[in-house]
């Protein structure tokens, strides 16, 4: 990715996690969506990082980002698991507030973030995803048609 000062693989609970860190300033996490990596932000990244501190991330189970196995009720893939994944990178890497946003899954998982860490996210943006909502109402909907 072009202008990025560094990489670095972050140890987690879960395993470890893939970063690209540029700029100074107010930190923003930007997270990939499905199938991608954090390379999906190599256009934004560079533009941001004038005015912030932009952390890219592979989600887990995706580019170089730790892939722990699955169990049958999926937890360790689940939205809250990296979402509680998220918030322990940027705290390793001295954010206890920053800004997140977040495409497709990871548009998902920025909004588990925001809710289940309400004082830790300053600014949201999701990108590319149906409102969580409206999900979970047209499914109710579906299932009771069939």
């Amino acid at each position: 990715m072009p202008n990025l000062s560094r990489t670095q693989t972050i140890s987690v609970s879960g395993g470890s996690i893939y970063t690209t860190i540029a700029g100074s300033g107010p930190p923003v996490l930007l997270l990939h969506g499905f199938p991608e990596t954090n390379l999906m932000w190599r256009g934004v990244a560079p533009l941001l990082a004038s005015e912030f501190t932009v952390i890219c991330s592979d989600l887990r189970g995706y580019g170089a980002s730790a892939c722990p196995s699955s169990t049958p009720d999926h937890l360790p893939y689940s939205k809250r698991a990296m979402a509680a994944e998220m918030v322990e990178v940027m705290a390793k890497l001295g954010f206890c507030e920053f800004m997140i946003a977040g495409h497709d899954r990871g548009g998902r998982v920025a909004h588990r973030m925001a809710l289940d860490y309400p004082a830790t996210i300053t600014k949201l943006a999701v990108l590319d995803i149906v409102p969580t909502r409206a999900v979970w109402d047209r499914a109710a909907e579906v299932s009771t048609d069939s």
